[in-house]
């Protein structure tokens, strides 16, 4: 009976992947709902979980996958790769247009534009501080603290080393998770209560899982709002990243 079962886990990977992915979030929702009332939201929970797994297969099996270096949790790592990353960019992307931008008005496009440059400026001061001096890997983890899919994407544009786009998406979780957190405890002080400062939020914030969260646990009807703009902060940082910030670096550690 224990091998079959062991049997089927190495073969149906994906399926198991699923299976522990939705196990993790139904359990980090439950202790959000019965332990904190809602003030640490389900997703915040979830990703530390999902941290807190990577160490503990890297820890066990000395491996450099975490979890997935376990054979029978390998189709985690497939959940967790490329593929489906860009496909839930395209995803969370696809119905919204450029028109629905305009309409927001130009706080949205003005906490845009911030939203996207002030987090990089400062992901890639703390590269040059510590050291990193080439353009492919100050650009990776610049674009780090603009949102982990975003450092991902230009990391792996770019070529950039394996450990410097683990940094660059160590600063993007760090940024979600204090984003899932602190929404719900700033949201009467800074007048997040309707459409469009949730509008402004999300195209400061940027970070779509971590505007999504907070929203969700400050006030649900919210969250089209934030995640409309944030979605928009999304792709534009995938777009810059790569190109114009990584070419506006190269020119300026030329010297």
């Amino acid at each position: 009976m224990i091998d079959r079962l062991y049997q089927t886990l190495l073969s149906e990977g994906l399926l198991v992947g699923f299976a522990i992915t939705g196990m993790v979030m139904w359990g980090s929702y439950w202790i959000s709902a019965k332990l904190t009332k809602g003030r640490i939201h389900g997703s915040a929970i979830a990703v530390c979980v999902g941290l807190l797994m990577a160490w503990l297969g890297g820890a066990l099996t000395g491996g450099k996958n975490g979890i997935a270096d376990i054979p029978s949790l390998a189709g985690i790592g497939l959940l967790g790769g490329a593929m489906f990353r860009d496909f839930a960019i395209v995803a969370t992307a696809y119905g919204a247009t450029f028109q629905d931008l305009r309409r927001s008005g130009k706080a949205v496009i003005v906490a845009l534009s911030v939203g996207l440059v002030l987090p990089f400026i400062c992901g890639a001061s703390v590269a040059f501080a510590f050291g990193y001096r080439d353009a492919v890997s100050v650009t990776t983890i610049g674009c780090g603290p603009v949102t982990y899919i975003v450092g991902a994407v230009t990391g792996a544009a770019l070529g950039a080393k394996s450990e410097v786009i683990a940094l660059s998406i160590a600063a993007g979780l760090v940024k979600s998770i204090a984003v899932m957190i602190a929404t719900p405890m700033i949201a009467k002080r800074i007048g997040l209560n309707n459409p469009h400062t949730a509008m402004v939020y999300g195209g400061l914030m940027g970070t779509h899982s971590g505007v999504g969260a907070g929203l969700a646990a400050t006030d649900p009807r919210l969250v089209p709002y934030g995640l409309m703009v944030s979605t928009f902060y999304t792709g534009f940082g995938c777009l810059l990243g790569p190109s114009l910030f990584y070419l506006i670096l190269q020119h300026l550690l030329a010297f």
